[in-house]
């Protein structure tokens, strides 16, 4: 396997029904500008609050994808 390089971008997806939908947002837009996804990693999960109640929820997601094909 040649040597390679990936470059990593963090990306906030935010949903109104659970994190995992939030986390699968975040992909699908990177998706539609970047190719050659490889990993997605959740680094953080929190949630936006109204009047007491859940508004919505958000997934930090880190996407790394090919940068470079190494020799």
């Amino acid at each position: 396997m040649p040597d390679s390089v990936y470059k990593v971008v963090e990306l906030v997806g935010t949903s109104t029904q659970s994190w995992e939908k939030a986390a699968a947002a975040a992909v699908k837009a990177a998706s539609k500008s970047l190719r050659d996804l490889r990993v997605a990693e959740v680094s953080e999960l929190d949630m936006v609050m109204e009047d007491g109640k859940i508004k919505a929820y958000r997934a930090k997601v880190k996407l790394s994808f090919k940068y470079l094909a190494g020799g």
